[in-house]
């Protein structure tokens, strides 16, 4: 058979790649540790549930959800942001539902760019991001993220001739995989940058509340860019709120961009269950205490498993944000991220996520998700040291 050569991009995934390093662990008998995916292991609230329950027994709610139907949970959507950030929204042509900020961003690159056109993106970065481009036939401009630099881009390196091909830029803070932050001002400078070039700005913000230390939450695009002349940000619920599994998030923005990204969503799905919609709603405006319990429990986990990795003599900083640490892999192992995970899971049970898989720059990195609770992590600290031992 004969496919699409757009696929050839596709051949390997981390997630998948890692999925089969697992099926292979426990089919040999292990226990596996799954420290690979960031799918929080935290409990959707009651009052989420029980929005969603309620749902369940309505008939009017059993069909398909187009756009204006999404009406009410993007009104919430809007609210909360303003409520946020002192911004206001329109929710009819600035917000749109997306079934999770991937998607997102996935269906983004369709929307903007034509065959040959270059789209900005982070080395490393989320894998999403790349496909995105790929489906759309552009070619990606990669900004190396370096330790010494806080992983932040130095606009600096663009290239005018990349500038006069480039219609997109992807930048994602809280950062996904090296749980990097950006400040306000990098924001600016990329608004100003993008607003001189007329590049539209996407930014992936799914983990923008999940900051640790105490510290406030990450800067929104739109404090940099008031009037919305060139942005779009994505949010995701699954982080935040728990909600993974019900695959919801959304997209605030310039309301050309989200016209665009509309009319792709329009010719390739329809939106999840109005009963999942009730739920977010009930996240979005019900009580919020859980957030910082929830942030607190995994800034607990980031200092159990740091200070159990710092006891088998692998030293790693702490991660200022996000569910993830990104961890310098030993100098044995520093140009092998992915030979390394893979004989970690298959022989010890412990899953984690190559940096190579996240791009280039993630090579010699890997990347621990803090999915599980301090003693599960403690114990993968161990089988870790004993990996590296033997």
């Amino acid at each position: 058979m004969r496919f699409a050569d757009r696929l050839n991009f596709l051949q390997n995934n981390v997630f998948a790649d890692m999925d089969r390093g697992k099926a292979k662990a426990r089919g040999a008998g292990l226990e596996v540790i799954d420290l690979s995916l960031g799918s929080s292991d935290r409990p959707t609230a009651p009052h989420v549930l029980d929005a969603i329950a309620r749902s369940l027994p309505d008939t009017s709610t059993h069909g398909y959800q187009l756009f204006n139907s999404t009406r009410p949970f993007r009104e919430a959507c809007a609210q909360w942001y303003t409520d946020k950030y002192g911004i206001p929204v329109d929710p009819e042509t600035e917000v749109l539902a997306l079934i999770g900020s991937q998607e997102g961003t996935a269906h983004l690159p369709l929307a903007i760019l034509n065959p040959g056109d270059i789209a900005i993106v982070l080395d490393p970065g989320y894998p999403s991001h790349y496909a995105g481009i790929c489906f759309a036939g552009g070619e990606m401009y990669p900004l190396s993220l370096r330790e010494d630099n806080g992983f932040l881009p130095d606009f600096s390196d663009i290239p005018a001739s990349v500038w006069e091909r480039s219609r997109m830029m992807v930048l994602n803070y809280p950062h996904n995989p090296t749980a990097a932050t950006a400040p306000l001002s990098f924001f600016k400078d990329a608004v100003e940058l993008c607003l001189r070039h007329n590049v539209i700005l996407v930014h992936d913000a799914p983990y923008a509340e999940f900051v640790y230390d105490g510290k406030p939450a990450s800067p929104s695009v739109f404090q940099a860019d008031g009037e919305k002349a060139i942005s779009i940000e994505l949010f995701s619920l699954s982080k935040t709120y728990s909600m993974g599994g019900f695959r919801v998030g959304y997209a605030i923005g310039n309301a050309e961009i989200i016209r665009g990204l509309r009319q792709v969503k329009s010719a390739i799905d329809f939106n999840q269950y109005q009963g999942i919609f009730n739920g977010a709603i009930a996240a979005l405006q019900g009580s919020q205490t859980h957030i910082q319990e929830t942030i607190g429990q995994f800034q607990q986990r980031r200092d159990a498993f740091i200070a159990a990795m710092n006891d088998i003599g692998w030293a790693i900083a702490p991660s200022a944000a996000t569910m993830f640490v990104w961890a310098k892999l030993p100098k044995s192992w520093e140009k092998h991220s992915i030979e390394f995970c893979t004989q970690l899971v298959e022989t010890t049970g412990v899953a984690a996520s190559p940096g190579a898989g996240f791009g280039s720059c993630g090579e010699g990195y890997v990347r621990f998700a803090l999915v599980r609770d301090p003693a599960i992590l403690q114990q993968a600290a161990a089988r870790i040291g004993q990996f590296l031992q033997r």
